[in-house]
């Protein structure tokens, strides 16, 4: 498998995490989003969104969207299943992905923060304020969503793999975070373990860091 990314996409770090605690092996190929590759007339052969991820199996059929691709992981790979048994308990996982991924994550995509500087003259006060309002508003969500022992849901599932990468993304923008006990609970928990270690944006070929 080939896995197109950028080291500090959070969309990508979630998949690099699925792949790590599967235990499956792929190959990286680095997309820097700040120099434009992801517009290069090869990878949008790949992915004419133009966005990161995208995934190529072995037959080098190729799958674009986080979701989709950790879904299709899931599917193809259930030997280390990472949503449980019981299907409401696959809803609340999924429900938790969804938060992150649909609500959260979106609103700070550079791509949204471009547009807000180009489009709506905010300045960089404007964007903060912007970034930690709908960060803090998901996770406010998730303190309340998640247990109160282990990971989100106590054994690893797809909600830590979704939680962990937007926790970057929060410290990245310096939003506060003292206010989620349970949440910094589960990111200590990732930050001892070996697949959520070598997922991380620092340890990736194309890091800067």
């Amino acid at each position: 498998m080939e896995l197109y990314g950028y080291y500090r996409s959070t969309s990508s770090y979630r998949v690099r995490i699925v792949l790590a605690l599967k235990g499956l092996a792929y190959a990286a190929v680095p997309v820097n989003l700040l120099k434009g590759e992801q517009k290069d007339t090869a990878y949008l052969s790949v992915n004419p969104q133009a966005r990161v991820p995208a995934l190529l199996d072995q037959a080098q059929k190729a799958m674009i969207q986080s979701p989709a691709i950790i879904e299709y992981l899931e599917e193809r790979y259930p030997e280390t299943p990472l949503l449980p048994k019981d299907l409401f308990e696959r809803a609340r996982v999924r429900g938790l992905a969804a938060l992150i991924a649909c609500d959260v994550h979106p609103l700070h995509n550079v791509s949204v923060l471009n547009y807000l500087r180009q489009h709506h003259q905010c300045g960089e006060d404007d964007i903060t304020a912007w970034i930690n309002e709908w960060i803090s508003q998901g996770l406010v969500a998730v303190e309340q969503l998640i247990g109160e022992s282990g990971y989100c849901f106590g054994e690893t599932s797809l909600a830590d793999a979704y939680l962990i990468p937007q926790l970057y993304a929060a410290r990245r923008f310096n939003v506060p975070l003292d206010a989620y006990p349970k949440i910094l609970r589960v990111e200590a928990l990732a930050n001892a373990h070996p697949a959520f270690i070598a997922a991380h944006p620092q340890n990736q070929a194309d890091s800067p860091d």
